[in-house]
């Protein structure tokens, strides 16, 4: 069961909940949705409003429901489900249900997003913005090559969290 909270009642380290926990990016419906698994990302006010940044490489499958859906989730979860994580950012989604492969249960949030149900928490965001990076802004020469060898460059989404939910 899942309480909704306001966003400045969070007091999780950002750093480690998304950098060492890791969280799943999912877009789509509840009847059909595409996860990820993210290590890089930020939260944060922009524009007066919570947000939250996600990056997405090009030849990600999740990408193409996060482009045509208004919102996407952003689930973290416990240490328990460390190899789900895993798979989730190891298999594509056009090969493997990873839902099915990590047992999850899908559930809708506001705008319909999808998220799951075995996670702790929960940000929905509402798509306010998305630019492509672009390798002539790097300012770090080594970046670009260290990073993106495959000139694979991440497209940047920016939701307004619209709502965030907690495990009970």
């Amino acid at each position: 069961m899942f309480s909704r909270i306001d966003p400045k009642e969070l007091n999780q380290n950002v750093f480690s909940m998304i950098g060492e926990q890791w969280m799943l990016v999912t877009a789509g419906t509840v009847e059909r949705c595409n996860t990820m698994t993210a290590s890089w990302g930020g939260l944060g006010v922009l524009w007066g409003k919570p947000v939250a940044t996600v990056y997405i490489r090009p030849q990600r499958y999740t990408l193409e429901f996060v482009e045509r859906e208004n919102c996407f989730t952003l689930s973290f979860f416990g240490e328990e489900y460390r190899k789900a994580l895993a798979l989730c950012g190891s298999k594509s989604g056009r090969d493997v249900d990873k839902v099915k492969e990590c047992g999850f249960t899908v559930a809708g949030a506001a705008c319909g997003a999808p998220y799951f149900e075995e996670a702790g928490l929960v940000l929905v965001c509402k798509k306010a913005y998305w630019q492509d990076m672009d390798p002539t802004h790097f300012l770090d020469g080594e970046l670009d090559g260290k990073w993106y060898p495959e000139r694979d460059y991440h497209r940047i989404f920016i939701g307004e969290i619209v709502e965030v939910l907690k495990k009970n």
